[in-house]
């Protein structure tokens, strides 16, 4: 996999008229970054309790389920990024009610406090970042995005 290249002009490069510019990376990486796909999809990435998550999540799935049918990659990759973004803010906030995982300003770890509302926001956010990650056309798409970005 290609490393995500944050040395790109990000604030006037438009991945759609560019795809071939976009590197996938790992996780996450590049999902605040990506335009015109952040913009887009950035307002509707809400995970406050279960019923926000699942409007949330579903509607960013409609979004890849477009981009699937207009064969856009960097836009259905994007998706899947926001929503592997939900599971895991989703879950940063049901183990730690702050959303920090460490101490202000130190290395220790804060108590792991179970918020049962965010975990099932998690999960509603897992379900579908599955769906998009193991979908057929994305994984063929993924495959050929990779190739094309190595040559």
């Amino acid at each position: 996999m290609q490393k995500f290249d944050y040395n790109l002009d990000f604030r006037t490069i438009d991945f759609r008229q560019q795809p071939e510019l976009y590197r996938i990376g790992k996780g996450e990486q590049g999902v605040l970054l990506v335009q015109p796909y952040k913009n887009e999809i950035l307002p509707y990435w809400k995970f406050h309790t279960p019923d926000i998550a699942r409007e949330s999540a579903q509607k960013i799935y409609s979004l890849f389920l477009e981009d699937k049918a207009s064969q856009d990659f960097v836009g259905m990759d994007m998706a899947r990024k926001f929503l592997q973004m939900g599971y895991t803010r989703s879950r940063r906030y049901a183990n730690h009610k702050s959303g920090r995982k460490y101490a202000k300003d130190s290395q220790l770890i804060l108590p792991n406090v179970e918020d049962p509302l965010k975990a099932e926001s998690a999960q509603i956010f897992a379900e579908f970042w599955q769906l998009a990650k193991t979908d057929a056309a994305y994984l063929v798409m993924l495959d050929r995005h990779e190739r094309q970005s190595a040559a």
